[in-house]
């Protein structure tokens, strides 16, 4: 019996390693961390990660089973991700098995094996000739051999009918022995003798000196904050880093917030560059996911572009990381491994030893206070590239006015002004669907979830009612359910509404309507970039999705129909994202020669915050926000953790929290430790959602170090509580939703 014992890291919540024994096939000295083995895991198979090798087992000798097969003959993850891995999974208080599995593509941890797809490929068979006696009378397959000799490397099977190539006259030839079939994997594109496809645009002084900068610090790790208004020129001072680093040989990593902002993206790359591109995003299929993250792995792509996920590719010669759009909240991973991909790049970036640069123009309160503290360098660009001017802000107050679906009467006139002098404009309302709720005028009923303490959103298109937090779905009904009476009204625009409604005020011009109902088809979202991209007079509705990154050099005019929603909330980030919202949706207004103008419709037109923002602009808005947090000890000056727990019958998720609440001030006393509060347990703000009954328990932190010492040591009490059985909980390492 072998006395080699293989500890695993298996796909499971459990925050522990497996023991198994290693059968007399597998060489020890084969054996190396990192490496996928196939194992039996009850009834069923698992794939683990290889993390340690052992001479013995707590577990008793009869009670070790066999694993059943080494996948790989050198390890997948490269030492350098592997060593992400560890360290996120020790943070983030986070299983390493599921660790790991988040960080390899999805057929990786299906068992397919860690190489490019093989294909076949038809070729010419050394010494063929065009005049062979064979083919005299067969055009078809002369032809062919014809077609096929203008390609020395050989035709992918799959590009035959691209090439007009008859796969019965290639049978034909290679019954004559004049063709060959070879399988194969892809050769990888050659490097391009230059980088560049287009020149570049010349940098202002601005520009300059954050391209300086940046490049000063290439051959160690650095980070940067690149803190530049909407329309500074951000992305050249990115592009021409980018090209200071393929010139040294090395690849680039390019994290982007949204989906949608990926083909925008690649096609600025594509267009100045001639580089070997890879995309990742989960729009993209498993196989295409998984030939770019190897080609990145061995150096065959020297620019990777993708959303939070990609932040786990690996790279074979690493030399810059770029966040765009640094402060998105969607770059926190909501479920599973609740990682910050922007946190966890910089982490990365130390590790490679490589600069990253965060770029945004409304940076994070916590990237500004680093900034601030010296761990990054900050980097401003104050003027609008190409001397766009920058938009004018009007606060339009609506109290007591009417409001035509949302819409005031001087909004209505701007916008007619607007598309009369042959420009676009843009209707943000961060609302889908047409209205709302559904109200009962007789009775007062309201169209509420079953499952969530939330209203349905009336979708009219699909004649729905919709729930945006559980997805529940019903049709929308004819009578009351509680009265029966039929004078059911909307309540509310949605976007849709507002859609609607200025297809009628506006009977001469298109609105189009930019939200993910509008975008869920495939290259919905090209389609109609590519009608806005023309410069017709035109009305564009929708929700944030227009607000991140798109370049509109045609609107002049933002129209933001309701600002107040983030003044009075629960959440202590609520102002700072309402700030980053209205300044990033203004900022795609007058981009170009005309000069933008931003109205913002609200009921609190004197608000000092609103006042702040559009008088003095986001910084001035961020230092009294960043005061106001030191002054609460509210984060960046203050670390948080966040239990939640859910469960099927009112009561249970308290109950559970009450018992981690004293588990939590036991250990506080064992240990010794000082300056953690623990707030709650309380309901969540949502208390049920789709069906569950919510509450959550808050840790509050002066340092980090006492915190996590409190958490590793509380989690395994969590994990052995009988109540903590019966519901589901999870834990949130610095959240950013307290939700």
């Amino acid at each position: 019996m072998s006395d080699v014992i293989l500890r695993l890291a298996l796909p499971s919540p459990l925050r522990r390693l497996f023991d198994y024994r290693a059968p007399a096939s597998m060489a020890r000295q084969a054996l190396t961390p990192g490496m996928r083995i196939r194992v039996p895991f009850g009834r069923r198979e698992m794939i683990g990660i290889l993390i340690e090798i052992s001479d013995a087992s707590e577990v008793p000798a009869d009670k070790l089973k066999p694993a059943i097969a080494l996948l790989d003959p050198v390890s997948p993850l490269p030492p350098a991700l592997f060593k992400l891995c560890l360290w996120t999974a020790q943070y983030y208080q986070h299983s390493l098995g599921d660790t790991l599995s988040w960080a390899l593509p999805v057929l990786l941890r299906q068992g397919e094996p860690a190489q490019a797809r093989q294909e076949r490929f038809w070729q010419v068979v050394p010494g063929a000739r065009l005049d062979d006696p064979r083919i005299a009378r067969a055009p078809r397959q002369r032809e062919a051999l014809a077609t096929l000799a203008q390609h020395p490397h050989g035709v992918a099977h799959a590009l035959l009918n691209k090439l007009m190539l008859s796969k019965d006259s290639l049978d034909l030839l290679l019954a004559k022995e004049l063709v060959q079939v070879e399988v194969r994997r892809h050769l990888p594109q050659e490097r391009h003798e230059r980088w560049l496809a287009q020149p570049e645009l010349p940098l202002n002084d601005e520009q300059r000196a954050a391209f300086n900068a940046v490049r000063s610090g290439f051959d160690s790790f650095h980070a940067f904050l690149l803190a530049g208004v909407t329309g500074s020129g951000k992305t050249e001072v990115y592009l021409q880093l980018i090209r200071e680093t393929l010139e040294a040989g090395k690849q680039a990593l390019i994290l982007i917030p949204e989906i949608n902002l990926g083909p925008q993206t690649l096609a600025r790359f594509e267009q100045r560059f001639n580089a070997r591109i890879a995309l990742l995003h989960s729009a993209v299929n498993d196989r295409e996911r998984l030939d770019a993250w190897l080609a990145a792995r061995d150096g065959e792509a020297d620019i990777i572009i993708g959303t939070r996920s990609a932040l786990f590719t690996p790279m074979k010669n690493p030399g810059l990381i770029i966040i765009d759009e640094e402060h998105d909240g969607s770059y926190k991973q909501q479920e599973g491994l609740r990682y910050h991909a922007r946190d966890l790049a910089l982490v990365r970036a130390r590790q490679e030893n490589i600069p990253i640069l965060l770029g945004s123009a409304t940076p994070s309160l916590e990237s500004l206070h680093n900034a601030h503290s010296g761990r990054y360098g900050l980097l401003r660009l104050n003027q609008r590239a190409g001397g766009a001017q920058q938009p004018r802000f009007l606060r339009l107050d609506v109290k007591s006015r009417p409001l035509d679906s949302g819409i005031s009467g001087p909004m209505q006139q701007a916008i007619g002004q607007t598309l009369a002098a042959g420009q676009q404009v843009l209707v943000f309302l961060n609302r889908r669907g047409f209205a709302p709720t559904l109200l009962c005028h007789d009775c007062g009923w309201m169209s509420e979830c079953p499952r969530c303490d939330a209203r349905m959103t009336v979708h009219q298109r699909s004649n729905e009612l919709r729930c945006h937090h559980c997805g529940y779905d019903e049709r929308v009904p004819r009578q009351c359910p509680q009265c029966n009476k039929v004078d059911l009204r909307p309540v509310g625009a949605g976007t849709e509404r507002a859609e609607e409604r200025l297809n009628i005020l506006f009977p001469d011009y298109p609105v189009l309507r930019v939200d993910r109902d509008s975008t869920s088809r495939k290259d919905a979202m090209n389609q109609l970039f590519a009608t806005i991209q023309r410069g017709q007079p035109c009305i564009l509705v929708g929700t944030q999705m227009l607000a991140k990154g798109h370049h509109f050099p045609r609107v002049t005019l933002v129209s933001i129909l309701d600002a107040d929603g983030g003044l009075f909330s629960g959440d202590f980030r609520a102002s700072e994202r309402m700030a980053q919202m209205i300044v990033q949706v203004a900022g795609r207004a007058g981009r170009a020669e005309e000069p933008g103008k931003v109205i913002i419709q609200t009921h609190l037109a004197d608000h000092p915050l609103l006042v702040q923002l559009t008088e003095q602009g986001y910084f001035a808005f961020a230092e009294q926000a960043l005061s106001e947090r030191r002054a609460a000890g509210l984060p960046p000056f203050a670390h948080l953790a966040l239990l939640r727990a859910e469960a099927h019958k009112p009561g249970q998720a308290e109950g559970f929290l009450d018992e981690a609440c004293s588990a939590a001030e036991q250990l506080l006393a064992e240990q010794g430790l000082h300056g953690i509060e623990l707030l709650g347990p309380v309901p969540a703000p949502m208390e049920r959602r789709a069906g569950r009954f919510r509450a959550q328990l808050l840790l509050q932190a002066n340092a980090r170090a006492p915190l996590h010492r409190l958490i590793s040591a509380w989690l395994l009490v969590l994990e052995q509580m009988p109540s903590g059985r019966q519901v589901r909980w999870s834990l949130d390492v610095d959240p950013v939703d307290l939700y």
